[in-house]
Parts: C-alpha cells; sequence; structure tokens
C-alpha cells in the first residue's frame, strides 16, 4: 500500500469519524439509527462522488476541472437537453443524478429555513430515481430503496434542519474521487473501519463482520492465487456484510462473478448492499434478499423446481440462536432432502442455544453445484462430536467423498465471540484426492480491541495457511494429508492433532550411563516417598487434635 492510498484510506476514515461525532452530538450515539445514519451518508456522498466521476469519463471537456465542486458548477450551466444526454453516456452501474440531487446544490440551500425537508426528499427523490438498479428485496420480491429520510430520526424539529446542515458542511469538503482509482483491498479497510462499531449481534441471528485476513485465506484456498475462472456465482445464506463474498468476487474478478445472498437482518442488507456498492458489483444488487433463508430461501432455479444451486458459497453462519418457533416447521418431511441429518431439538432451559450452524451447512450442501466449491466456518467442536446431526454432516461429507480439507484458527480470531472456530473446506470433485488437515491455533499476535481481546494473523503466517493449502504440503506439527479410509478409521474426526504423527525420542546411551540415570531417578523417588511420608503424618497429626478440640 503505497503513501496515496495510505493517505486517501485515512481521509476517508476521518470523514465516518467526523459523521459519528455529528450522530453523537445530537444525541444519537450509539442509537439504534446511528448504523442507518453512518451508511447512508457515506453512500450519498459516494455516490455523488463517483457519479462527477464518470460524467467527466463522458464529457472529456469536463476533465479540465479538478474539484467535484467545479463540475457541478459546469453541469449547472449546461441546458437540460445536454445534461439529459450526459445522463444516457453513464455506465449502468453509476446511479443517475438529477443537479439538484447534488452536494453542491444542497450547500447552497443550506440557509433555507425548512432545510431538513430538501435534505430528506433529495435522499428519498435520489433512491426512487435509481430503483431499478440500487435497490434490494425483501423475500416477497418488494423493493427495499436505497435511502430513507434521515431527519426523522432527530425527536426535535428546531434540531433537524441543524443537524442536516452539520452533515453537509462536513460533505462538501471532502471528495472521493482519488479512491475510484483503487482496488478491493482499500474499500475492505475503509469498509470495516466504517462497520467496525456496528459489528455486533442484532436482530434475530446475524453476524456482521468477518475479518478481512480470514475472508482473504477463504478466498485464496477456494481460487488460487493464478487460477482463471468466469461467469461463475457465488452465494451467502447468512451473509451478514459480505465480507467473504466481496473478498471471493475480488479474487475472481468482480466482472466474472455474479452474487447471490440472503439474511434475515435489515441491518445486515444495508452494509452488503454498500459493500457491493463500493466494490462495483452493482450488478449483483438485485439478488440481495431480506429474508429468513431457513424457512423462505428465496433463490430458485430457472423452471423453480427446487432451490438454486451455486458454483461456490461461502458463509459465517449464526452458531447459536433460539429458532424453536421454526424448528417443527424444518423437521416436516417435505424438507428432509435439504435437511438429511435433522434438526436440532429445543432444549429445554436456554432455547438460544440451539445449534443453527447446522442446518446452515445442511442448507449450503444442499444449494451447492455437483462441481461446486464451498467454505464455511463452524465452531470447532463440530471437527469431534461423537453423536448426533454434526456426526452426520461429517459422515455425509466422507462417504459421498467432498471433503477438500479444515483449517482451524487461533482463539479469538473474531472480537465479538471468544468461540475457537475452524473452516470447512467442500469440493465436490475431490472424490479420489486427499483431505488436508490443518492446525494454525498456535499462530497469530494477541491485540485488545475495547474490552476484548483478538487474534490477528501475521502477514507470514497468512501466507503459510494459503501455500500449504494450495500445494497440499505436510509440515510437522502443522498439516497432515488423509484420505477418506483414515477419516473413517478416527471415527470421522476433522482435527488434525488426532492425525499427527506421535514422536518418540530416542537416546543412545551406554550400560554405565543407563545404571547412573537409574540410580539418579531411584534416589529421587526415595526422596519423594520419604517427603510424602512425613506430610502424611503431619496431616494425620492434625486430624488427630481437630477430633479432641
Amino acid at each position: 500500500m503505497d503513501n496515496e492510498e495510505r493517505n486517501i484510506i485515512q481521509r476517508t476514515e476521518n470523514l465516518t469519524d467526523e459523521i459519528k461525532t455529528i450522530c453523537s452530538n445530537f444525541g444519537l450515539g450509539g442509537a439504534a439509527s446511528e448504523y442507518k445514519i453512518i451508511t447512508e451518508v457515506f453512500l450519498y456522498k459516494f455516490i455523488n462522488d463517483k457519479f462527477l466521476y464518470e460524467i467527466k469519463q463522458v464529457d472529456k471537456n469536463l476533465q479540465q476541472f479538478e474539484k467535484p465542486a467545479e463540475v457541478e458548477e459546469a453541469l449547472n450551466r449546461m441546458v437540460d437537453q445536454e445534461y439529459d444526454y450526459l445522463l444516457y453516456g453513464l455506465k449502468p452501474d453509476t446511479a443517475k443524478l438529477k443537479r439538484t440531487h447534488l452536494i453542491s446544490y444542497l450547500f447552497s440551500h443550506k440557509a433555507d429555513e425548512d432545510f431538513y425537508k430538501l435534505f430528506d426528499d433529495t435522499l428519498v427523490d435520489i433512491a426512487n430515481y435509481n430503483l431499478d438498479i440500487f435497490s434490494v428485496k425483501t423475500g416477497g420480491k418488494e423493493k427495499i430503496r436505497l435511502f430513507d429520510p434521515l431527519s426523522t430520526n432527530i425527536p426535535e424539529t428546531n434540531k433537524k434542519s441543524r443537524f442536516c446542515r452539520a452533515i453537509i458542511d462536513k460533505l462538501v469538503e471532502f471528495s472521493f474521487e482519488g479512491l475510484f482509482k483503487q482496488k478491493y483491498d482499500a474499500f475492505a479497510v475503509i469498509f470495516e473501519h466504517l462497520v467496525k462499531d456496528y459489528n455486533k449481534d442484532f436482530g434475530k441471528y446475524a453476524e456482521y463482520y468477518t475479518p478481512n485476513s480470514i475472508a482473504r485465506i477463504i478466498a485464496r484456498i477456494l481460487v488460487k492465487d493464478d487460477e482463471k475462472v468466469q461467469n461463475v456465482t457465488i452465494y451467502d445464506p447468512a451473509a451478514g456484510s459480505g465480507t467473504l463474498l466481496l473478498a471471493l468476487a475480488h479474487q475472481i474478478g468482480e466482472d466474472n462473478c455474479t452474487i447471490y445472498t440472503q439474511d434475515i437482518s435489515q441491518k445486515s442488507n444495508d452494509f452488503i448492499r454498500l459493500n457491493l456498492i463500493l466494490n462495483n458489483l452493482v450488478h449483483s444488487l438485485s439478488n440481495v434478499i431480506h429474508g429468513n433463508t431457513l424457512t423462505e430461501p428465496a433463490h430458485y432455479n430457472d423452471s423453480k423446481t427446487r432451490l438454486a444451486q451455486f458454483d461456490y458459497i461461502v458463509s459465517n453462519p449464526p452458531f447459536k440462536t433460539d429458532f424453536s418457533d421454526d424448528r417443527d416447521f424444518l423437521a416436516d418431511s417435505k424438507f428432509k432432502d435439504r435437511f438429511f441429518a435433522g434438526v436440532p431439538n429445543i432444549p429445554k432451559n436456554k432455547k438460544d442455544s440451539m445449534a443453527i450452524y447446522l442446518m446452515f451447512i445442511q442448507h449450503i450442501l444442499y444449494s451447492l453445484k455437483d462441481n461446486g466449491k464451498a467454505a464455511i466456518v463452524v465452531p470447532t467442536g463440530f471437527l469431534t462430536a461423537q453423536s448426533g446431526i454434526e456426526k452426520k454432516i461429517r459422515e455425509e461429507l466422507i462417504n459421498k467423498k467432498m471433503l477438500k480439507g479444515v483449517v482451524s484458527m487461533p482463539s479469538n480470531i473474531f472480537a465479538t465471540t471468544g468461540t475457537n472456530v475452524s473452516v470447512l473446506f467442500i469440493d465436490k470433485t475431490n472424490t479420489e484426492g486427499k483431505v488436508l488437515l490443518v492446525d494454525g491455533s498456535n499462530l497469530g499476535d494477541k491485540i485488545k480491541e475495547g474490552k476484548n481481546q483478538r487474534t490477528v494473523l501475521r502477514p507470514e503466517e497468512i501466507e503459510k495457511i494459503v501455500t500449504t493449502f494450495a500445494n497440499n504440503e505436510v509440515v510437522d506439527d502443522f498439516s497432515v494429508l488423509v484420505d477418506y479410509d483414515e477419516i473413517k478409521e478416527k471415527n470421522y474426526s476433522f482435527s488434525a492433532g488426532q492425525y499427527f504423527e506421535v514422536k518418540i525420542e530416542y537416546i543412545e546411551l551406554t550400560p554405565k550411563e543407563f545404571n547412573n540415570k537409574m540410580a539418579t531417578y531411584k534416589a529421587n523417588l526415595n526422596k519423594y516417598f520419604n517427603e510424602n511420608k512425613i506430610l502424611e503424618d503431619e496431616i494425620n497429626k492434625s486430624l488427630e487434635e481437630l477430633k479432641y478440640e
């Protein structure tokens, strides 16, 4: 990462922090609506500047202007017909804006008495003007527009315009233009900073952020660095913020794949929409569905005869949550093909301990093409459970020969959970191949993040994991290559440690050296026995004294 890129990232992070400060100053810091304000303001500024950047590519005469405000002034001097002609020349993944949508227009009207109404109406009009391309959908196919009125989050009417003015003042001072030449790595850092304060469970079962380092490891194992992949589909049934999907899409090439997602959380869908727009994946927005994947899966094949199947699936599903209301519905025989290993029972005392991730694993296997590949984050305990649904799923993976490997991660790799995690790598074409089991539990540096401790992998450790997997390497006490029969013999255990060779150190001794060592051991044993006898006598004496007190 060069200095220019670092500077752009730093300025962008500063803008995000300044918007968060505005929210805090108006009593919205930590409020449920704060994430919505942050993401919508960030997105409005992004599409405003991206529009100006792309319009300059359509009209070369505009390239003489460096500052966004100068471009906007030139656009305002155009007649309507000339301006409309420019809009037709924009790429389909660029939001189209009226001149009254531009930030400079709002800034010039910020002294208006009811400025907040203009601000809100502008956002809503942008959303409606671009509804077909930039909306996501509910499970019932209703469109969720890009923006909602923001001043409604301020309860006092006399503060609404002040709030909107404070935002527009920050936006007019900043330009995203230098960012549009950057790639995924820069946006990944910016996005991580943007959502870090909102990386918490919200809603029924949503986990929003997978560390970028883990996402990149998964992507590079699924698709090797020199591998050419084209025209493929990628799916995540519990998408969260979309970090796993974006890393894989970048590894493949954004123009070579189409993304499909579903998640029950509206917050999650807001994040993933932002992530797709930032990373030039607008063409996949129509495949982003807000809904319950298990009870109302949204993606079907063309003939609507079964659920859709995908080339690649990546997922960090929620591990445990209460889905007792849906349990009996999902256990119905009509879903037996999808949930072949069964549905967890409802605990008597702690319903939120239901292992919902087991449902997602089964759903993923059902949704994977016959030549498909998948990566699923699971609790490490899944690897060795001796009974139940966990064991049945592992048996399915081995008996049908579709496991490529497993990487066990160090503890606290996710700041929001202390659960040890591993990643299952599934490859339905690995019928004759070996299975690579990697124990990365001892890797990483421990760092403090607020009240949480997190483990961060070093760059050389990331490369070690990826290279070991790419080359099917056997490394002492780190990785082992086994076949399907060996796994069956170990009771279907996926834990690398159970396959490592037990090393016994041999030392050659002369008879004299052996006798000397044995004499030393005997002397020490006699010493320990004597000390133990003295201690035992003292204890007995104390007990006798206590008896007569």
